[in-house]
């Protein structure tokens, strides 16, 4: 009887890891997306790695990776509003066809052999206004797919999962492809990609909502989504540290094209492959929060995954060969994921349902809205002073926000306990 029931205990940890995987709803959901993703990925790499290409110039992939993200600081809040008001599932749907014609145009472009640099301005502003209407939607979807709430930490940490192991997959993929073929077979890959969400997407079936007679204005509401989320301390605090540690931390993937070339020399193989590794790493994170029965414990884990990013951003800046670089991006990629899964499982469960698209449409513009001024900021160091102190820079800047979060938020832990 002992035996059999060790034989049975990894099977019971396995179904409770992936509990929310039994609603049909997040089935859908996680299986598409995680197709999608893989194609995003796939296009990242490839994109960072063809602007690299044609103009050898730091700068410029700062200045690319500015135009695809700004959008979201702008945009996300706005679309909050929207995800509040109207169906979530239609925005998603528009978006996903606004980021797969980005991808097809790309793709177009590279096979035609006409695309020249300044194309990649216009082209990554638009995918960044397809992001900017999704995400704000596609985060508090997430509620509407798993049907207990008690099962909502699970989903978002299978969510952030499903999210690396996308990552882990599609870069090594892209490298591959265009040491072989070149950047276009990646973009055309990832605009097919986009047909696995959509078609997830119209196969959802809900039970009929109703719908809320709303008579408070667009803009009354944008201004009660920031009363909201800023008025709070909790929430107030961890919007700071996401966009503290996305702003001088989670930038470095901008460089990434430039750190292989010139601190490793390393070609789109090895770029490849480091990404995996992070990826790999957050995978492992996201996996081990989504072991976890309930949320007790998340703000240490919050902390304490923020300050294994930042010591492994820091470590990256000393690597001088690519076995060393490979362990301490998986041991970034580990904290990273800790740290964000951790704070968007806090935001969920502290918010209430009629505000929950604006405040993630707020923790959006903290996560990916600081990002494209990181990565110009990013950019124009590593162009001054080298790419290895542009990353040490941003290691130890991650690492004194991180620290100061803490020393304001764990003493609130008890408090929150009550809510989350």
């Amino acid at each position: 009887m002992v035996k059999r029931s060790k034989l049975r205990r990894p099977f019971a940890n396995l179904k409770s890891t992936l509990r929310a995987l039994r609603y049909r709803n997040y089935r859908l959901y996680f299986g598409g997306q995680g197709i999608s993703l893989t194609g995003s990925w796939m296009q990242q790499v490839a994109m960072g790695w063809l602007v690299y290409r044609l103009t050898g110039s730091a700068f410029y992939l700062g200045l690319v990776a500015f135009f695809a993200q700004m959008p979201v600081f702008f945009i996300s809040p706005l679309a909050g509003v929207l995800a509040d008001r109207w169906n979530r599932m239609h925005i998603m749907l528009v978006a996903q066809f606004l980021a797969m014609t980005q991808a097809f145009v790309l793709a177009a472009l590279m096979f035609s052999k006409v695309l020249v640099p300044w194309h990649l301005l216009p082209l990554a502003f638009f995918l960044g206004l397809a992001n900017a209407l999704d995400a704000p939607a596609r985060h508090s979807f997430i509620v509407q797919v798993v049907e207990k709430k008690e099962d909502l930490g699970n989903a978002i940490a299978l969510n952030s999962a499903m999210f690396n192991g996308a990552r882990l997959v599609g870069p090594p993929v892209a490298g591959i492809l265009i040491a072989l073929t070149g950047e276009g077979i990646c973009f055309l890959i990832n605009g097919i990609s986009y047909l696995a969400v959509i078609f997830a997407l119209l196969a959802m079936r809900f039970a009929p909502r109703k719908k809320s007679d709303r008579t408070i204005g667009f803009w009354r509401e944008l201004r009660d989504g920031f009363a909201y989320t800023f008025g709070l301390q909790p929430i107030r605090l961890i919007i700071a540290l996401i966009a503290w540690v996305s702003l001088v931390g989670l930038s470095y993937l901008t460089l990434m094209p430039v750190f292989v070339s010139k601190a490793l020399n390393g070609g789109p193989h090895s770029l490849g492959f480091l990404m995996g590794a992070a990826g790999c790493g957050a995978l492992l994170g996201a996996l081990v929060l989504a072991a976890r029965p309930g949320t007790r414990g998340l703000e240490k884990i919050m902390v304490g995954g923020s300050v294994v990013f930042s010591l492994g951003l820091g470590g990256l800046s000393l690597a001088r060969v690519f076995w060393q670089a490979m362990p301490l991006l998986f041991l970034g990629g580990v904290g990273m994921m800790l740290q964000m899964a951790a704070a968007n499982t806090y935001l969920q469960h502290l918010v209430s349902d009629d505000k929950r698209a604006r405040v993630m449409s707020i923790y959006i513009m903290a996560f990916m809205g600081a990002t494209p001024i990181g990565s110009f900021l990013y950019g124009t160091l590593a162009s001054g002073i080298g790419v290895r102190p542009a990353l040490a820079c941003g290691g130890v800047l991650s690492l004194a926000g991180t620290l100061v979060f803490a020393r304001k938020f764990l003493p609130l832990r008890g408090r929150l306990e009550q809510n989350v």
